[in-house]
């Protein structure tokens, strides 16, 4: 082996330098540099050592024989530890970029990245591309370990056993390694002081199974897998997360191209992007597709989207001989990680109907407070069994919800799921019925069954919270709907659609009303709950007139009367007669509205019901107004106005206000109606009723058009039609008619 003096005088020579140029680039004094050249120093400090290699210009093995001539050692291996790289990588840019950005930090000491997602994600994949990737940017080695922290049989690997390997690969002799773990640590820091490692750390278990192996020297970069969100890690140790999600739709279907061949899956865009769909986009369940798929050239994707399709809710298709691409066997390794009580309540989230789900919801389904129920949300967060897309909601893709339902049949007794099923119905149904009356300010109540003493419904300290409520629970409210139809909780289903409506017609969501309405309706049928099927059949009715299908509207009410009338039920017969007057009128039958509102007023009298006596007049002053009798319409427009503002009923003072404008108008005061227009405006805005709003705006811009006033006429035309387009209301087109002729320009009759 060459001396450290021959090597030093070597290089420097080589690069034509001096002692004093050396020195200067070196940081090393001119005497240390020529006392080791002579001889009169042998064993330099390591820091010199590393000074006078860098200054030369040194890299890969002159370095490492610069080194080991300076300690009297034999150059240190350069261990290559990775696994080969994954086949058919694709995708992931944006988060190869942010491992990119790692490699300018790599020269600060403890550069760390914790990557973390569900099971099969694809986590080691994309660690152990990027890590090939930037192999040339570690010439002194890759070291990796599988620490085997959710393997299903095997024990994880501890911190000191991880060590001895990477000592063992770093060329440190079996007998030179102190049994005392604290000494193993410190030599393996040592050993990579100074040098450009990178330590791939895989399947991590949690932050106190990694500590020991990090490096903690500028030059090494560790990168960090697993299931478990390591916020310990990043907290104290300034580990950037990398939260690995779902591939994008675009990402999947090329994944499944680069294994399968372009031109088989170019041939079936659709088989391709039901697979995608059925696989929940998570890569391990579409390798697993692909590689049936690649064994099986002869048969078309077709038939394997078919067979996902006809396996509903099922894992079966991505079961394979193989426990590591098992997507069943792999899931059940988190699954295996987590308390008894989290556990319980993963199970059961296999019976939510929704896209996610609450903390407050999560207790009711449990039966447990809601701050337990945010601790085992929290565990399964970190696990990766749910995701959390927002502050106190919780989600899963869809094979994580077919894995928890096949456990919680498994495991749970029917009684216990049925049990938390009926909670969760409780819980939606209560909490939506306290929502409703937070909306409005007028309620029909309906019967409603004793609650379960576990359920934990939701309180909203005013209007805006409740729509708020509204807004995010739409899509588990409706879905709860249809999933109390189908197993057996049919009173919950007609009255959770019941609860909805002011929702629904408050917000425009008619798609939503009629479609559970519909489901409520054959659910209170099937049982022959009459109330719930009058009830149902009312509110269909009101939906359907929405839409423009007023002759079904008229249908159904009078259904809803026929029942109202058996139940012997004054009130519901009065709604469901003032619902058929409005829709009378819709149908250009004014008469025969009247005789409606006429026909309703006396049983809301005799049951005492003010409300109802109050908006029945104001509908009588409505259809008078029609009919052309505008002096009368202002006398029971009047009478009404009086009753309901006595009674803090504010939407129906809002829609009096409306009728009055409308009587002023026709009467040609024009002044007096643009008034009555503006306090119905104020109250409906404040409502937040947009069909209400847009019906004022319809009228006021009438209004300031027969005043003489074409700018004024368009403004609230247009603002209007926004509303009305948004909607998808049937008067849109009308509406654009008139803001078009308002707008149109006028011929000058001078011109030829």
């Amino acid at each position: 082996m060459p001396m450290l003096d021959e090597l030093l005088r070597g290089h420097r020579r080589r690069l034509g330098l001096s002692q004093e140029e050396l020195a200067q680039w070196s940081g090393v004094s001119v005497r240390t540099i020529s006392h080791v050249e002579t001889g009169r120093i042998t064993r330099p400090r390591p820091a010199t050592v590393r000074q006078l290699a860098d200054a030369l210009g040194l890299r890969g093995q002159p370095r490492e024989e610069f080194r080991a001539a300076a300690t009297g050692t034999a150059p240190a291996p350069v261990p290559s530890q990775l696994p080969p790289p994954p086949p058919a990588f694709t995708g992931r840019t944006r988060h190869l970029r942010q491992l990119d950005a790692l490699l300018d930090d790599a020269d600060h000491p403890g550069t760390v990245s914790a990557i973390v997602g569900t099971a099969g994600v694809g986590k080691t994949a994309l660690a152990v591309h990027w890590a090939h990737s930037v192999t040339a940017r570690f010439p002194d080695g890759r070291l990796y370990v599988n620490l085997r922290g959710f393997h299903p049989t095997a024990p994880a690997v501890t911190p000191e056993e991880a060590v001895r390997g990477f000592l063992t690969a770093l060329g440190i002799p079996a007998e030179r390694v102190d049994r005392d773990p604290g000494a193993r640590t410190g030599l393996y820091r040592s050993l990579l002081a100074g040098r450009r490692v990178l330590v791939l750390l895989d399947n991590a278990r949690d932050a106190e199974q990694v500590r020991p192996l990090l490096p903690g020297a500028p030059g090494c970069l560790t990168l960090v897998t697993s299931r478990d969100r390591l916020t310990g890690l990043v907290a104290a140790d300034g580990a950037r997360p990398l939260v690995l999600g779902l591939p994008a739709e675009d990402e999947a279907r090329h994944l499944l191209a680069r294994r399968l061949g372009a031109a088989r899956v170019l041939d079936a865009p659709d088989a391709l992007g039901e697979i995608v769909t059925r696989c929940a986009r998570l890569p391990l369940a579409l390798a697993v597709v692909a590689a049936r798929a690649a064994m099986t050239p002869q048969f078309p994707l077709a038939a394997y989207a078919r067979e996902l399709r006809e396996a509903g809710a099922r894992l079966d298709p991505f079961t394979a001989d193989d426990p590591a691409t098992d997507v069943r066997a792999v899931l059940s390794w988190s699954y295996r990680r987590i308390s008894p009580e989290a556990a319980r309540l993963f199970r059961l989230f296999g019976l939510h109907p929704g896209p996610d789900l609450s903390a407050p919801a999560a207790a009711s389904l449990a039966g447990t407070r809601p701050d337990t129920a945010r601790a085992l949300l929290a565990e399964l967060t970190r696990a990766h069994l749910l995701d959390q897309p927002a502050p106190d909601r919780c989600t899963a893709h869809d094979l994580l919800r077919a894995y928890a339902a096949e456990l919680t049949r498994a495991h749970d007794p029917d009684d216990d799921t049925r049990a938390a099923l009926h909670r969760l119905l409780d819980h939606y149904l209560r909490s939506a019925t306290t929502a409703s009356e937070a909306i409005s300010w007028y309620r029909d109540p309906a019967p409603l069954p004793a609650p379960d003493p576990a359920v934990t419904p939701e309180t909203f300290t005013g209007h805006s919270q409740a729509l708020a409520w509204f807004t995010t629970e739409l899509p588990n409210l409706t879905a709860a709907v249809h999933t109390a139809a189908r197993t057996g909780f049919e009173t919950h289903a007609w009255q959770l659609a019941w609860a909805l409506v002011a929702f629904f017609d408050l917000a425009g969501h008619w798609t939503e009303w009629a479609a559970t309405h519909e489901t409520a309706l054959r659910a209170a049928h099937a049982i022959g709950d009459t109330v719930g099927e009058a009830r149902t059949c009312r509110n269909l009715g009101r939906v359907r007139s929405r839409q423009g299908r007023h002759e079904e509207a008229v249908t159904r009410l009078n259904r809803s009367l026929r029942l109202f009338r058996d139940l012997d039920d004054p009130v519901g017969q009065a709604h469901a007669l003032r619902n058929l007057a409005v829709v009378q009128g819709r149908l250009n039958r004014p008469a025969q509205a009247l005789d409606h509102a006429w026909q309703a007023l006396p049983l809301y009298r005799a049951a005492g019901h003010r409300v109802g006596e109050g908006r029945a007049l104001n509908q009588i002053a409505w259809w008078l107004s029609l009919r052309g009798e505008h002096r009368e319409a202002v006398a029971y427009g009047r009478q009404a106005l009086e009753l309901l503002q006595h009674l803090g009923d504010r939407d129906g003072e809002g829609a009096t206000w409306d009728t009055l404008g409308h009587a002023h108008h026709l009467l040609g005061d024009h002044q007096e109606a643009a008034r009555s227009y503006r306090h119905a405006l104020r109250l409906r805005r404040e409502r937040g009723d947009l069909a209400e709003v847009a019906d004022t705006l319809d009228h006021l811009a009438a209004t300031h058009r027969s005043a003489g006033d074409p700018a004024g006429a368009a403004l609230r035309w247009q603002e209007a039609l926004d509303i009305l387009d948004h909607l998808g209301h049937p008067d849109a087109d009308r509406v654009r008619a008139r803001l078009h002729e308002t707008t149109e320009p006028v011929p000058d009759p001078h011109h030829r």
